[in-house]
């Protein structure tokens, strides 16, 4: 029978505030068994980008990214956030190491081709090498893996946090029973902003289609939905979307069905 894993990634505000991350970060050591955290930065990256005089642009959530600002976001991502996780873990007794895509060779990824929009330095994942995170939970080490991948020729890469997860959870269902969530500054997807505690329990593949043709859903959202339903047609059998508190029971998170 295979073990459970849990995969958690963690939103950006909640890196941002450190007693929101150290809330977090104890949750997270509640979770029973192995588990892996994924994490982002793009709001601490924006605010160094800031001082550095450095113009920082989105679309649909996703970050472009040219060579000045791909130099902010591995310094970040790989450097203060992922250290900093780190070292909190460990001053819980969980033994964590703090990896990019290019540490054990661990996500390959190509510069994302230009079409409509150019992304700049932004890495599509093209496999995710589960033997070398097998082997650290086999000893009990527990990754934190941070939104930097490489593309086999020394180039480093800015790949989405959320993409990481859903392809790191894909890779690793061929030998656990994988448990995805997203967590971040809400218990789950909101009917209305306005009303932070008003939650979907559910939302299919179809409703989310219809969510993203109508313009409900935010832009914020939609890479975290579009990658949890990727993770679920890939063969990981629970993702959801929720908060700190409901992280262990999944009480009014929500739940991505096909």
């Amino acid at each position: 029978m295979s073990k459970d894993l849990h995969i958690v990634k963690i939103g950006g505000k909640l890196i941002n505030d450190q007693a929101s991350l150290k809330e977090f970060l104890v949750a997270f050591h509640k979770l029973d068994g192995p588990k892996i955290l994924v994490h982002g930065g793009g709001r601490k990256a924006t605010e160094m980008s800031a001082l550095l005089g450095i113009e920082t642009k989105l679309i649909d959530g996703r970050r472009i990214t040219n060579k000045d600002t791909l130099e902010v976001a591995i310094m970040i991502y790989a450097g203060l956030i992922n250290k900093n996780i780190v070292a909190q873990l460990q001053c819980m007794s969980i033994n964590a190491i703090g990896m990019s895509g290019a540490d054990a060779n661990l996500i390959e990824a190509h510069k994302r081709p230009v079409k409509d929009i150019d992304y700049g330095f932004v890495g599509d994942i093209d496999q995710v090498n589960p033997k070398a995170l097998e082997g650290l939970l086999a000893i009990d080490i527990t990754p934190v893996l941070c939104a930097i991948t490489h593309d086999g020729h020394g180039q480093l890469l800015n790949t989405n946090a959320d993409t990481i997860a859903a392809q790191v959870a894909i890779a690793m269902s061929k030998e656990y029973d994988v448990k995805l969530s997203f967590c971040f500054e809400y218990p789950g997807v909101l009917y209305d902003l306005d009303s932070p505690k008003m939650t979907m329990s559910q939302i299919s593949e179809g409703e989310f289609i219809n969510m993203k043709t109508s313009g409900t859903v935010n832009s914020g959202m939609i890479p975290k939905l579009s990658n949890g339903f990727d993770a679920l047609k890939g063969g990981v059998g629970e993702v959801s979307i929720c908060g700190i508190a409901n992280l262990s029971n999944k009480e009014n998170a929500t739940t991505l069905t096909l």
